[in-house]
C-alpha cells in the first residue's frame, strides 16, 4: 500500500507474484525452455528466465536491494571474488564455510589473491587488515563457530579507506539482518539453506544496491554460466513464502535447545548468538568424550547430517575449526541487526579498487598474520 512499509513476513509472502490479472496464476510459473522469443529482457536461457525474476524480486526486496539468482552459494561467492584484481587483497573469517575458505586458499596458493584471515570478533584487527585491501568478506554468524562481526563498523572504514565489503547472509537470513542497510556492497546467500528451506534445492543469490556492481555481477554469471534452474528458483520461492514462519520456530527452538545443552554435563560449551536457527556446542573430552553405549533412547531423533535450515532438526559433528568465547549469549552486536540502516545505506558507490588494478600492497606472511586481540 502506498505510504505503508511492508513487514517482511508481508514481503516475503508478496513480493514477487505475477501481475494480477483475471485468470492469471497468482504464483509464477515455471518455465522450461532455453531459447526465448526476441524482444523481451532475455532471449536466451543463460542470459535469463522469467521464473528467475521472481525469486530475485522477492530476495531482493527482503535485503533492500537487487538480487541476481545463482546456481548455487559456491557460484554467487565465486562470482564476487571474481571481481577482484590481480594480486590484490581479500580478507575473510579465519573460520568460516570450509567451501569459502579452501576457494580462496586456491587463488592465494596460485598468485591470484593475497588472502589476509583475521577474527571477525576483533574489529580492530578486521579493519587494520582491510584499509589496502580491494574486498573484506565476512559471515556474521560465522559457520560453524557462529561469531558475530560488527558489520556496520567494518563497513563504515571500509567506505573510508575504498574497500568493498561482502557479507555472507546465509546464517541471518534477510529476516534478521540487512547487511547493505548496514553499509555492505554485497549480500550473499546460499539459498538452498534457510531460504529454500525443504532439502530440495541448491541455490545462491548475490544481492546489491548499486547498479554497477549489479551489472558486473550479472555479466559474471553470464559469462561463466552460473546460472540457476528454472525448477530449483520455483521451489526457492515456495519457500521463501514460510521463511518468517519457520525461522520464527526454528529460532524458538534452538534457544531452547542452548539453553537445555548449557544444563547438561555432557556438554563443554555452548554457542549460539541470541538470534538465528544453528546451535554450535563442544561436547565434554572433545569428540570421542561420549562413550559410545550412553546414548539416550531420544538419540534417534537428531540426524547426523552436516546440513541445516529445513524442517527436520538435523546434527553435524565435529565442528571444524577452533572455538573461541563463551556460552550462547546475545552478541553485543545483535542490536543493530534488525534492520537498522546504517549511515552508509542506499547511495554508497561501489569502491573503485574492486573493479580496477589493486594498489600494490605490502605482503604479509600468510596465513594469520593479522594480530588476534586478544
Amino acid at each position: 500500500m502506498p505510504g505503508h512499509r511492508l513487514s517482511p513476513s508481508t514481503i516475503a509472502v508478496a513480493s514477487g507474484r505475477p501481475e494480477r490479472t483475471p485468470g492469471s496464476p497468482l504464483n509464477a510459473p515455471i518455465t522450461l525452455a532455453s531459447a526465448l522469443v526476441p524482444g523481451g529482457a532475455s532471449e536466451y536461457g543463460r542470459h535469463g528466465n522469467p521464473a528467475w525474476t521472481a525469486f530475485e524480486q522477492a530476495l531482493g526486496d527482503l535485503e533492500g536491494g537487487t538480487a541476481l539468482a545463482f546456481g548455487s552459494g559456491m557460484a554467487a561467492a565465486t562470482a564476487v571474488f571474481d571481481l577482484v584484481p590481480a594480486k590484490a587483497a581479500v580478507v575473510a573469517p579465519d573460520h568460516a564455510y570450509s567451501g569459502t575458505l579452501a576457494q580462496l586458499h586456491e587463488r592465494a596458493r596460485r598468485g591470484q589473491i593475497e588472502l589476509r584471515l583475521v577474527d571477525v570478533t576483533d574489529t580492530r584487527a578486521v579493519v587494520d587488515a582491510s584499509d589496502d585491501a580491494a574486498l573484506v568478506w565476512l559471515e556474521s554468524p560465522t559457520n560453524p563457530l557462529l561469531d558475530v562481526a560488527d558489520i556496520e563498523h567494518v563497513a563504515q572504514a571500509a567506505a573510508r579507506s575504498g574497500t568493498a565489503v561482502a557479507v555472507d547472509n546465509t546464517f541471518a537470513t534477510p529476516l534478521r539482518q540487512r547487511p547493505l542497510d548496514l553499509g555492505a556492497d554485497f549480500v550473499v546467500h546460499s539459498a538452498s539453506k534457510m531460504i529454500a528451506g525443504h532439502s530440495d534445492v541448491v541455490l545462491g543469490a548475490v544481492v546489491t544496491n548499486s547498479p554497477r556492481a549489479h551489472r558486473a555481477i550479472e555479466a559474471r554469471r553470464s559469462t561463466l554460466g552460473a546460472v540457476p534452474g528454472a525448477m530449483e528458483c520455483w521451489l526457492a520461492v515456495r519457500g521463501l513464502r514460510t521463511l518468517h514462519v519457520r525461522l520464527d520456530r526454528a529460532e524458538a527452538n534452538a534457544r531452547e535447545l542452548a539453553k537445555r545443552l548449557q544444563g547438561t554435563r555432557l556438554v563443554e560449551r555452548v554457542r549460539y548468538p541470541g538470534f538465528g536457527a544453528v546451535v554450535s556446542f563442544e561436547v565434554a573430552g572433545g569428540s570421542r568424550g561420549r562413550p559410545e553405549g550412553d546414548r539416550d533412547q531420544r538419540d534417534h531423533h537428531l540426524r547426523d547430517e552436516p546440513r541445516w535450515g529445513r524442517v527436520h532438526v538435523g546434527a553435524a559433528s565435529p565442528a571444524r575449526g577452533r572455538a573461541r568465547g563463551g556460552p550462547g549469549e546475545p552478541h553485543p552486536a545483535v542490536g543493530r541487526h534488525r534492520g537498522r540502516r546504517g549511515p552508509l545505506a542506499r547511495h554508497r558507490p561501489l569502491p573503485a579498487r574492486l573493479l580496477s588494478e589493486a594498489r600494490p600492497a605490502e605482503r604479509v606472511s600468510p596465513p594469520r598474520a593479522w594480530p588476534r586481540g586478544r
